[in-house]
Formats: structure tokens, C-alpha cells, sequence
């Protein structure tokens, strides 16, 4: 908030977020899945840096069915925004964090008995029975139960009144990679554990999610009935295979002003630990923004910055609010 009688001119360094590559990025990923197949936008870490309410409402007004998010904390910011669609909190919850499961109408994926027993005796206090999601870790080594501890879960899990077990999932570890193995033996593992689910242990959870943006595209077997795109979602590639084989958007555009412009000697240092010297009179342009706003600093000497159109190369260190390109080679800067 500007003080008072202050007006502010705030520094000509944006992020621009283009709601038509959203829309784009978003049908794209649709065309890949079979009818009758939902999707879980992620919008986790402020949808990646791209504004978690304003892209959750781009996609539920696309008719998106679920938003997954990290913590709790991400999903009362899209319930406090007046998103109505269900919100997965994928990355489980703090004993002290169940009750606002309830107070913000959030899905838990639940990994462990004693979560399981917690969440229940609140549903059970207050009438309700929660819809929970169940992870199972099939070769991740992060989050969820092992295959064969599900058998046991879900025995007693039976007898948690307060609890609807919705959905079933686990999540790929190398699904961007070339090599298919590893990924197809988490799947045949998964598709295990589902029998175990179904037919063993008599539940037919409405929901059995795995596919992450790459497996979207390349392991169509793992789509099931739910998939949950992320990076994608926003034009960019799980990796560089990937180009070709869907067409993305990149949905952000950062810009900025030359806050500085400097001539240099060849032989002048630039940056901290000296790390480039101009191997000839250069024209440095200093712009303000750097690695707090976000830009990584590993960019540092092999970034590049378009100006007037053309790359120009960034370099020295990038600093904490401050990074230098080159632009001896562009006219009329």
C-alpha cells in the first residue's frame, strides 16, 4: 500500500501471462485423453509462478474437474477466489491441518492409517463422510504406501465410517524419460495393486489417476480415468523429446525496461567474481530484475534476453535484482 498522498511508479518489470495459451495448452492436452477422461489441472506453487486463481479460473471456465495442489494453504486460496470445482491436496497433510479439510471443502490423498483414523473421527464428529484419495508408491520413493501394504489399509480402513475412498493413485518417476522400462514396470506394479483393491479387498474407487503432462502424451495406458497435466499446462515440455509430439504455448512472458546502458572497454569485468570479461568495447545494458523476481541465476553467462527483437546474451552473474546482457550488436538501443 503506497503511503499517503504517495503516488508510486512501480519498476517496469512484469510477468504477462497469456490466458489464450492457457485455453490452448489446456485443449491440447484434452485431445490426448478418451472420452469420459477428467482432468486435474495442478496449480500448485501459485500454478508455477503463473497466478494460481487466475489460471484456475481460466480452467474451470474450460470446464475443468479438479485442481491439484500441494499444501492446504493453496487450496483456501482458490476456495477464498470462488472456485467451486473439487481441490486434491496431493502432498498430504499435518495432524493440525485436518480440520480445514472440512472448513474448505479440500480432498486429502492419504498415505498412512493414523491420517486416515484422524480425518475419520472428525467426519464421524460432524456427519459427514470425507472423500479421501489413497496413494500408493509404485517406484516414486516419496509419498504413499507400498503395494503391499494396501491390502492391510484398506481392512481396516472398512471400518472408518467417516471415510469415502474416491480415488486411487500413484505417481511416475521418469515418465519424460526415453527409456520406457522403468515406467511400464511402476504401471504393471499400479495395475497390480488395483486388482488388489477391486477384487481382493472389494472397493471400486470412482477415480485411478498416474499420468503426469508426459505420461499424457506418451504412456497412454496410464491415463485411466483421470490424468493430472502440469508443466504442460503452462507451454512448457517435460523435456526436449516432447517437441513434435504435442504443440504447446508457453503461457508467460517476462518483460522488462534497460534500467542502465554503459559502455566498456575490452578487458572490463562485469558482475561479481569477474566471472565475464568483454573481450572487446561492449554496450552492457544493466536491467532490473534478477534472481528474487525468479530469474534463475544459473542463466548466468548462457541466458539469453531479446531486445529490439534480437537475443543478446546475458552476462556476468545474474544478481539478486539486477542482470547485465550484452547488446553491442543491436542498433539503436
Amino acid at each position: 500500500m503506497s503511503p499517503k498522498g504517495v503516488t508510486l511508479h512501480r519498476r517496469p518489470t512484469s510477468a504477462i501471462i497469456d490466458r489464450s495459451a492457457l485455453r490452448h495448452n489446456y485443449l491440447e492436452i484434452k485431445k490426448r485423453t478418451t472420452p469420459g477422461t477428467k482432468v486435474m489441472a495442478v496449480v500448485k506453487a501459485n500454478a508455477y509462478g503463473h497466478g494460481d486463481v487466475q489460471v484456475a479460473r481460466v480452467f474451470e471456465s474450460m470446464g475443468c474437474e479438479f485442481f491439484g495442489v500441494a499444501i492446504p494453504e493453496e487450496g483456501a486460496r482458490l476456495r477464498q477466489a470462488g472456485i467451486k470445482a473439487p481441490v486434491v491436496v496431493l502432498g498430504g497433510i499435518f495432524p493440525e491441518q485436518a480440520p480445514e479439510l472440512f472448513d474448505l471443502d479440500l480432498t486429502p490423498v492419504i498415505y498412512d492409517m493414523e491420517t486416515a483414523r484422524l480425518v475419520n473421527g472428525l467426519a464421524v464428529k460432524m456427519g459427514v463422510r470425507k472423500k479421501m484419495h489413497l496413494k500408493v508408491d509404485t517406484g516414486m520413493g516419496r509419498l504413499g504406501i507400498k503395494p503391499g501394504e494396501v491390502a492391510p489399509f484398506l481392512r481396516e480402513f472398512r471400518s472408518l465410517k467417516g471415510l469415502e475412498l474416491e480415488g486411487v493413485l500413484s505417481h511416475l518417476a521418469e515418465a519424460d524419460s526415453l527409456k520406457r522400462e522403468f515406467s511400464e514396470t511402476q504401471l504393471e506394479l499400479f495395475n497390480e495393486t488395483l486388482r488388489t483393491v477391486r477384487e481382493d479387498c472389494g472397493f471400486e474407487p470412482a477415480l485411478v489417476h498416474m499420468a503426469n503432462s508426459a505420461a499424457v502424451v506418451d504412456l497412454a495406458d496410464s491415463r485411466f480415468n483421470l490424468v493430472r497435466p502440469g508443466i504442460m499446462l503452462y507451454g512448457s515440455y517435460p523435456s526436449e523429446r516432447f517437441r513434435g509430439k504435442i504443440d504447446l504455448k508457453p503461457a508467460m512472458q517476462i518483460k522488462t525496461r534497460i534500467l542502465y546502458l554503459k559502455s566498456v572497454a575490452a578487458g572490463s569485468p562485469v558482475s561479481y567474481g569477474r566471472t565475464f570479461v568483454a573481450g572487446r568495447p561492449s554496450r552492457i545494458a544493466t536491467l532490473p530484475i534478477g534472481y528474487a523476481d525468479g530469474l534463475p541465476r544459473r542463466l548466468s553467462g548462457s541466458g539469453e534476453v531479446l531486445v529490439k527483437g534480437k537475443r543478446v546474451p546475458i552476462v556476468g552473474l545474474v544478481c539478486m535484482d539486477l542482470t547485465m546482457c550484452d547488446v553491442t550488436d543491436v542498433e539503436g538501443v
